[in-house]
């Protein structure tokens, strides 16, 4: 299969040029390792190579030797490496000598050096629209941080189409297969990541009964604020449970909440705090729930939840940064809200339709809030809607509307 390029490609390049080594993380099969190796000179896959439990309880330093960039892959199977390859660094005072790719996070180590000034990061999540050839990219964000003309005709992928996607997700692995096939894929991936990959890095009690109740009640709520004592209650667990099954999820990288936007506004309205539940794909919550594309066509309101999941999972990939997002305490809200340089902030509205009334509703959401927000801090708000089809364009009251199935880097 054919590489396929990744917004990850240069950000890997770029952290090999500040830092002695870049460390990739994301959920398993998002494209970690194939992303890595277009730049490795050598590799060692600690998972399956039989050489490295040997050479870890022996001559451990010789895991490292090899042409540099060198990828160690799966690395935090054999958390020492960390150690090992920081101390190689500082010793060798050269940058871009290792790639550590991760599916799991590392249980807290105290004997394990932060690493700060060594390591640098580089978050890989699964292919947005862009990367997976489903959106045009006629409209760049960059664009629409800057402010500038836009425009871009409808796209040819149908609305079905993108339905479609959401089901099926940015899994590189499944992008030739059909999507039947992928549906079937990704509860097969589900299921080996309760049965298998959970049981492998967790110190918590293992249930995958309970774990799939929680996923479940998750992937109902995809897209939005839910607390700890609602989720226990939806999946039938004690929220010590809820709490401990969701530290573990975030550790396989296969949650990642939507932080609440915390600022000061011109109003005397409160910020609420609550994060927004999002899975890595919104294909998970599809496959949770064991839904179909066909199935979604006939729950729209249900598709719509999907559809703001995959924007906010789309902005995390095109802006690089932290996507949140905000309500306030007489219920103003924005779905997407992303801080940029120089004070600008880009508030956005996720819609998965795009007729008149719609479009209209949104802008005056987007327009009410941000004249809520203070200038001294953000002297420059964008407003963005992202749709669901349609067009491209810029109204007169400066709102950006932009198709997702339109939008890239």
């Amino acid at each position: 299969m054919m590489y396929r390029a990744r917004q990850a490609d240069e950000e890997l390049r770029a952290a090999l040029r500040r830092a002695g080594a870049a460390v990739v993380e994301g959920p398993k099969a998002c494209g970690k390792t194939e992303t890595a190796l277009q730049v490795a000179a050598s590799s060692v896959e600690v998972d399956t190579d039989p050489n490295v439990p040997r050479l870890m309880e022996t001559v451990p330093h010789l895991v490292l030797d090899g042409p540099t960039p060198r990828l160690l892959d799966e690395w935090h199977l054999e958390p020492r490496l960390w150690n090992l390859v920081r101390r190689r660094v500082d010793e060798t005072h050269t940058k871009g000598q290792f790639i550590l790719t991760g599916s799991a996070a590392p249980s807290a180590d105290l004997g394990r050096h932060s690493g700060a000034g060594r390591f640098a990061r580089v978050r890989m999540r699964t292919m947005s629209l862009e990367e997976s050839g489903h959106s045009t990219a006629a409209v760049r964000w960059r664009d629409l941080v800057a402010g500038d003309a836009i425009e871009a005709g409808e796209p040819a992928l149908p609305f079905e189409g993108l339905i479609e996607r959401l089901a099926t997700g940015g899994w590189p692995g499944f992008l030739d297969d059909r999507p039947s096939d992928v549906v079937a894929g990704v509860r097969d991936y589900l299921d080996s990541l309760v049965d298998v990959d959970l049981r492998a890095v967790s110190d918590v009690a293992h249930d995958p009964v309970r774990i799939r109740r929680l996923l479940r009640a998750l992937a109902r709520g995809v897209g939005t604020e839910i607390n700890v004592s609602t989720l226990a209650a939806d999946a039938e667990l004690s929220r010590d449970a809820t709490r401990d099954y969701l530290t573990v999820l975030a550790r396989v990288f296969a949650i990642e909440d939507q932080p609440a936007w915390s600022s000061h506004l011109r109003s005397r309205a409160m910020l609420r705090r609550e994060p927004k539940r999002h899975l890595a794909d919104p294909s998970l919550a599809v496959a949770a729930l064991q839904a179909r594309p066909d199935s979604l066509m006939r729950d729209l309101a249900y598709a719509g939840q999907l559809f703001e999941s995959q924007v906010v999972h789309d902005l995390r990939v095109y802006s690089g940064r932290t996507v949140m997002h905000a309500r306030d305490s007489v219920g103003a809200e924005v779905d997407a809200v992303v801080e940029e340089n120089d004070g600008v902030l880009v508030i956005v509205e996720a819609k998965l339709g795009w007729q008149g009334d719609v479009v209209d509703r949104a802008a005056d959401s987007l327009a009410r809030f941000a004249a809520k927000v203070d200038p001294s801090l953000h002297p420059t708000v964008r407003r963005v809607i992202i749709t669901g089809g349609g067009y491209s364009y810029r109204r007169p009251d400066g709102t950006a509307v932009v198709a997702l199935i339109s939008l890239g880097a």
